[in-house]
């Protein structure tokens, strides 16, 4: 079907081609619409991976063709780029400590959730293929090849959500470690259909051994190299880490190097880049580690750019009849395999309840080592399957990619990991003040025990005082133009020094022993703002007030901190439950 959409725009703004000049434009339009339509379907509570990928769609060859076949193909770097980076940081994720409490699971997961949708995929793709031709040897081929790719799950997609929800728990850990691996089991299916279905088809025939063999290179070479650039990273960085900037420099530097070599020697970046990541979080010098957060930074705008190509590559308008039974069987056989060997691994090797009920909604996308495996069955068989295959891959892809992501926050929301993995900067930076809490209650409010009024005896705050943990109090006036409003402020410094006095200090109404305060906030004023104004007066107290200037509580530095702390302690106590 010819794409309707291509001859809308004028010509001038289709892009076929890509010179030097054009890049720059080019790249200004993907990330600046990426990012738009990022935010939009943010807001829509979807995952803006999938924004960024509609609107590659609209730009690309299923859409209005900005950019042409050839602009993509030179635009392939940038896949590569995140690829890498993508990589380096699932690695850093894989801790030995980690690998050695989960090891087990990770492996009855993985087999479960690899061998099973290549079952189930093999079986209808291969049936429907027969009624489709009546050639036992090209459905017994199809259902093979397809059943192996199936296996593979992108960890792009995936990841940026996670990232994006900020998770943490049990279900995200083993997420994390599925996707690092099932590529190598689909690498190793992949070889064995292939070996199977050479014979049958006529096509180019390469021995089992062979196979085997370039996959044991592909593997054991990306994992060697990478362990080697990680030990080169670490001798450079543990003496310069003082300098963010050199640092992100020589990080980015040494991973770029390293997924160049990678190509060059036709190993897998991914997997290289995984484990430099790998090398640094287990065996590079501690103080290294605040790399990762500076590499973390660097991402998002390198995201928004791939996952705009990845959209603008999809192509939705070659599909034949045979093409879209193909492709729906496909995808729902590698749902209900997943599904069935994920929760069949997890229940086998005891799995946390919400790896075995949510899983199976984290391992729906696929991308890059499914579409580069269904281009080797292209070159394996161009006189039969290969072609058609291709075709089903796209088609396929396009529709995981969209609901993948979907189903990984729907699943890591179920299983309460969203909001987890969070630092005490991150709580800070999405609060207000409005949110503090002290022993339970809300700061803010009318009736707040930090307000008296100004005819209270000290006598009377002091006693209140034995009972609360805060060290200064508001004063709220009571007659006149000043009634409901803010006039004034107490510390305990106020108190000590008329409790010198005696007796009759404690007679004494509160303003007479009042000063005027030195700073105020609003409820809505954000956390971090508030806080500055801790430094910015040289005070530990600030007076909350409301658009009338009347009182609602004293924000204190050591409330605002404490605050903070039980955020995080509450975190990690619901954390150590999940995993048991």
């Amino acid at each position: 079907m010819e794409n309707p959409l291509s001859q809308i725009l004028p010509q001038s703004f289709h892009f076929m081609a890509l010179s030097g000049t054009q890049f720059i434009l080019l790249t200004g339009i993907m990330m600046f619409f990426g990012s738009f339509g990022g935010r939009i379907f943010q807001k829509l509570k979807i995952p803006q991976v999938v924004g960024y990928i509609v609107i590659g769609i609209l730009i690309g060859v299923s859409g209005f063709v900005l950019l042409g076949k050839d602009t993509l193909a030179a635009l392939n770097p940038i896949s590569t780029a995140s690829l890498t980076l993508i990589g380096f940081l699932v690695g850093a994720e894989l801790k030995i400590s980690i690998i050695k409490k989960y090891g087990k699971q990770f492996v009855g997961i993985l087999i479960g959730e690899s061998i099973t949708p290549f079952f189930v995929v093999s079986i209808l793709t291969g049936s429907v293929t027969y009624l489709f031709t009546k050639s036992v040897a090209q459905a017994l081929s199809f259902g093979l090849i397809l059943g192996a790719i199936c296996a593979a799950t992108a960890p792009a997609a995936t990841t940026d959500v996670l990232k994006e929800y900020r998770t943490k728990g049990p279900l995200t850990t083993t997420i994390l470690g599925i996707v690092a691996m099932d590529d190598a089991v689909a690498l190793i299916l992949y070889a064995v259909a292939a070996t199977i279905s050479a014979p049958l088809l006529g096509g180019h025939s390469v021995s089992f051994i062979s196979q085997l063999g370039a996959i044991a290179y592909d593997i054991f070479g990306s994992v060697l190299l990478g362990l080697a650039f990680g030990f080169i990273l670490n001798l450079i960085l543990k003496n310069i880490m003082n300098n963010e900037g050199r640092v992100l420099g020589f990080s980015l530097g040494t991973l770029f190097l390293c997924s160049g070599v990678c190509n060059s020697l036709g190993l897998d970046n991914i997997l290289s880049a995984m484990f430099t990541g790998f090398f640094m979080t287990n065996f590079a010098h501690p103080k290294t580690n605040a790399m990762f957060k500076l590499v973390e930074r660097f991402t998002p705008p390198v995201y928004v750019l791939f996952f705009v190509t990845v959209g603008a590559k999809l192509n939705i308008w070659i599909v034949t009849p045979f093409i879209a039974v193909t492709a729906l069987l496909y995808v729902g056989g590698r749902t209900l395999g997943k599904t069935i060997g994920s929760r069949l691994g997890a229940r086998l090797t005891g799995a946390p309840e919400t790896v075995r009920k949510y899983l199976p909604y984290c391992l729906l996308s696929q991308a890059g080592v499914a579409i580069g495996l269904s281009i080797a069955s292209g070159n394996d068989f161009p006189d039969s399957i290969g072609p058609q295959i291709m075709l089903i891959i796209t088609a396929t892809t396009f529709i995981v990619q969209i609901l993948g992501p979907i189903c990984v926050k729907y699943g890591v929301s179920k299983a309460g990991e969203i909001g987890l993995n969070v630092t005490a900067e991150d709580l800070m930076k999405n609060a207000k003040v409005s949110d503090i809490c002290i022993n339970g209650c809300k700061l803010c409010g009318q009736n707040s025990y930090t307000i008296v009024n100004d005819t209270d005896m000290v006598g009377k705050i002091i006693r209140d005082f034995t009972h609360h943990e805060n060290m200064n109090y508001e004063v709220r006036g009571t007659e006149g133009e000043k009634s409901g409003k803010l006039i004034g402020q107490i510390s305990i410094e106020h108190l000590k020094e008329t409790m010198q006095i005696g007796e009759m200090g404690e007679l004494l109404p509160a303003m007479d022993i009042m000063e005027k305060p030195k700073i105020t906030c609003t409820p809505q004023m954000s956390l971090p703002d508030a806080y500055q104004l801790f430094t910015d007066y040289d005070t530990d107290s600030i007076c909350v007030v409301n658009g009338a200037n009347e009182p609602l509580g004293i924000l204190e530095k050591f409330t605002v901190d404490h605050y903070i702390h039980t955020q995080i302690v509450e975190l990690e106590h619901k954390l150590a439950k999940m995993e048991g």
